[in-house]
């Protein structure tokens, strides 16, 4: 990710508010902002968005000394130029939160420290890990999650193959997000999506490429209804093979 001129905007800005306070200034990549996504699959499916993504531009964390009232609000007075700028709304947490937030949001916070790019300032994650328990346990509730997303969507299609198709293409961006979260809870590459494609194969044993094809279509793209009707039920088994996997996960 390379450091662009709203994102350097931003530092300024940042240092007009807080001053000596500012310690940090970090830009994350797309893949937090999927596994954010995954952990909350009914938002794709219903159309709402998740709280934090309400610009689809650059994501930042600026971390902070102190946290104050005038702060946020010194901030809230900015936010509609970040947005024009092509900026997310920053994540602002005091220095000591993301540290003590790790068990609570081990795939959101786990995959910012997997991609990240410092702005300004020390590198806040420096040491920094996720407990692998608590990366097991939320992937298993993102990965039981998906399932009853899946099988809810299915009925409200009422069997008809173009809404299947539509159900496909609208989850597979947080089955790929979960599968790069497996990938990483077994210490494997989680960046390339052909990669944990394959691993998810190996490790669920399922043949012939089906989820390939359903990560493929994170692309976004367009599927058949008869490429529908031919996914669904491979696709709706290796999400219940993965959650058996989850499960026993050790």
């Amino acid at each position: 990710m390379q450091t662009s001129s709203a994102v350097e905007t931003l530092e300024k800005d940042l240092r007009g508010i807080f001053g000596a306070r500012l310690q940090s200034l970090v830009a994350y990549g797309e893949r937090a902002r999927e596994t954010t996504r995954a952990a909350h699959p009914h938002d794709t499916h219903s159309g709402h968005g998740h709280a934090h993504d309400d610009a689809a531009g650059v994501q930042t964390i600026a971390m902070v000394e102190t946290l104050t009232g005038d702060d946020l609000r010194a901030c809230a007075g900015r936010v509609a130029a970040w947005h024009d700028a092509g900026l997310a709304t920053p994540l602002v947490l005091a220095a000591h939160e993301f540290a003590r937030s790790l068990d609570a949001f081990p795939l959101e916070f786990g995959a910012i420290i997997a991609d990240h790019t410092l702005v300004a300032g020390r590198n806040p994650f420096e040491g920094m890990a996720v407990d692998a328990a608590d990366l097991r346990r939320a992937v298993e509730v993102q990965a039981r999650s998906h399932l009853l997303h899946l099988r809810e969507g299915f009925l409200e299609t009422r069997g008809r193959a173009d809404a299947v198709a539509l159900l496909i293409e609208q989850s597979a961006p947080a089955f790929a997000a979960l599968l790069s979260s497996l990938a990483r809870l077994d210490r494997q590459p989680s960046h390339d999506p052909a990669a944990i494609a394959r691993h998810a194969e190996r490790q669920l044993a399922v043949p012939g490429g089906v989820i390939g094809e359903i990560v493929a279509l994170a692309a976004p793209r367009e599927i058949s209804s008869q490429d529908a009707d031919r996914l669904f039920p491979a696709y709706l088994d290796a999400v219940d093979k993965l959650v058996t996997y989850i499960d026993k996960w050790r």
